[in-house]
């Protein structure tokens, strides 16, 4: 049986977004950004997750297996949502929305109703994701200067 599941971000996880992070396939679908982080970027990011107190951050693990990371960042009333399935062989597999509804369900716990996210309008595997677990197409935003990332899709929940 496939258990998903999140758990907070330890430690002995920077392995998992060392990798990750340096991925050009998932640095084309995310930020685009491809040029390569560094071990000093790599530790000051990662110290920035761990320390965090208005954001949290988790691993999804499937049968305890660390596969991907998903997190709720506070953007004054709204909390915006991340989610990477780095492990790329458990891409399309279903398991990027069972995450997301799980944190979906967390967030019901700290009773965070407004949860944002977004994503590259040609990104349509994620886009299909987003929308089975309840999020809807609200506007494109524009980003000019951002040379890697001109434009987004909001989706709100």
């Amino acid at each position: 049986m496939q258990n998903i599941k999140i758990r907070k971000i330890q430690n002995t996880d920077k392995k998992y977004f060392a990798k990750w992070w340096r991925d050009k396939d998932l640095a084309r679908l995310t930020s685009g950004v491809l040029k390569t982080i560094n071990d000093k970027e790599l530790e000051t990011y990662f110290l920035n997750i761990l320390e965090s107190k208005k954001d949290y951050h988790f691993i999804i693990t499937l049968n305890n297996r660390a596969i991907g990371h998903i997190s709720l960042s506070k953007k004054r009333i709204w909390y915006e949502t991340q989610i990477i399935i780095g492990d790329k062989k458990y891409w399309g597999k279903g398991y990027g929305p069972k995450a997301i509804k799980l944190l979906i369900n967390y967030t019901h716990k700290l009773k965070i109703s407004k949860i944002f996210l977004e994503v590259r309008p040609d990104n349509t595997r994620a886009i299909r994701s987003y929308k089975k677990c309840g999020f809807k197409r609200k506007r494109i935003i524009k980003y000019p200067k951002n040379k890697h990332l001109s434009e987004t899709l909001r989706m709100e929940l």
